[in-house]
């Protein structure tokens, strides 16, 4: 692989639609800077889990995206395009349709002139699965990948890939991507003193009874937002309000309203600590004062108090709340703006993204010399 400008197989969940995909603006902000740079991405995703009945975005003009029938013989027909075209294959987690054999069939792709990598957008939950289950079909491939890349985990991930016999893995973190977040003006729909977008998962869920309903339940006058699938059953005190579904395009007028956004991790993430969620970028592009709830790591992004306040449990968030100004939460939210825009955008994760791809593609020239 000689090329500066690569062209790029991508088989993930979805590049068009965010229903029940939380990669969807990774994966955008991603495929958009390297587009930027340069280079050619073909995203390869499945018609399934009603994703394209629910696309928020068209077709975008900085990637060609190859909808597939979500059977195997249509994934093995976007295999062999993939082996036709590209000088790069990115097998990414969770595509949700064949993953076992995807995660199989792309290492038979590579060539001298063609890497090969695993791109985990759950590392934590990718190493739990693998952990508890020694007869994991992915565990024997993890060394055959050229790179394992990973949105989040720092060196509790790194470590723990290493260990499973992964050649080289290197987070590239959840970033903004400012041509889709930025500030814009308040919606009086999303008006209220906090708001916490998240889908309902089992993972995350105790960890939102805790740190949203437990402080709303204490604070009957304060007023709380809840948007995301699945909460529809969910038992909520008459000061929270429930939205559903929250389209990309909200987003933005949906973390500028509220006094303060909440930003809480699935336990896993926050148990392996340096793994911010897409929102939290989100938030911050959009001049939101975020609360987020503790995780190792957080400090390496944001500074805590200063651009980004921080709860240990409910009882924080709810007197965090009753002590926060108007002034303040602006203060917060420009203080994290200014932040993302100068160390956390996804031109600045290419960029790094890059040059390890360079680097790698000088040590495998210099072992064929």
């Amino acid at each position: 692989m000689k090329k500066n400008k690569l062209k790029i197989a991508f088989f993930g969940s979805s590049l068009v639609s965010a229903y029940w995909n939380g990669a969807a603006t990774y994966y955008r902000g991603i495929v958009r800077a390297l587009h930027e740079r340069g280079h050619q991405v073909t995203f390869y995703e499945p018609d399934a889990y009603d994703r394209q009945q629910n696309r928020d975005i068209d077709d975008p003009d900085w990637a060609k995206v190859v909808v597939y029938e979500a059977t195997e013989e249509a994934a093995r027909k976007c295999l062999a395009q993939a082996a036709a075209e590209a000088d790069m294959v990115v097998k990414a987690s969770g595509v949700g349709v064949f993953d076992e054999l995807l995660e199989r069939e792309v290492l038979q792709l590579k060539t001298d002139d063609r890497l090969v990598v695993f791109w985990d957008v759950d590392a934590p939950a990718t190493l739990d699965r693998v952990h508890h289950n020694p007869s994991d079909p992915f565990l024997p491939l993890i060394p055959q990948y050229d790179l394992i890349l990973t949105y989040g985990g720092g060196d509790p991930v790194v470590n723990a890939y290493q260990a499973l016999g992964a050649k080289l893995c290197v987070p590239i973190y959840n970033a903004l991507d400012t041509a889709t977040h930025f500030p814009v003006a308040p919606d009086a729909r999303f008006a209220c003193d906090l708001a916490f977008l998240g889908n309902r998962l089992p993972d995350r869920e105790a960890r939102v009874d805790a740190f949203f309903l437990k402080p709303a339940a204490l604070q009957p006058e304060k007023k709380f937002i809840l948007g995301g699938s699945g909460w529809g059953d969910k038992p909520l005190t008459d000061n929270v309000a429930y939205l559903g579904h929250v389209y990309t395009h909200e987003h933005n007028a949906f973390n500028c309203t509220p006094k303060a956004v909440l930003n809480i991790s699935r336990e896993s993430m926050a148990r392996y600590g340096f793994s911010p969620a897409t929102r939290v970028f989100e938030a911050a592009g959009a001049g939101a004062c975020i609360i987020t709830d503790y995780w190792e790591g957080i400090d390496f992004f944001f500074e805590p108090g200063k651009e980004i306040l921080v709860a240990r449990d409910g009882a924080e968030v709810a007197a965090i709340l009753a002590e926060l100004t108007a002034e303040k939460a602006k203060a917060i939210g420009q203080a994290a703006y200014e932040k993302v825009l100068s160390a956390h955008t996804y031109s600045h994760r290419v960029e790094q993204l890059e040059a390890l791809l360079e680097k790698k593609v000088k040590q495998a020239n210099k072992a064929m010399a």
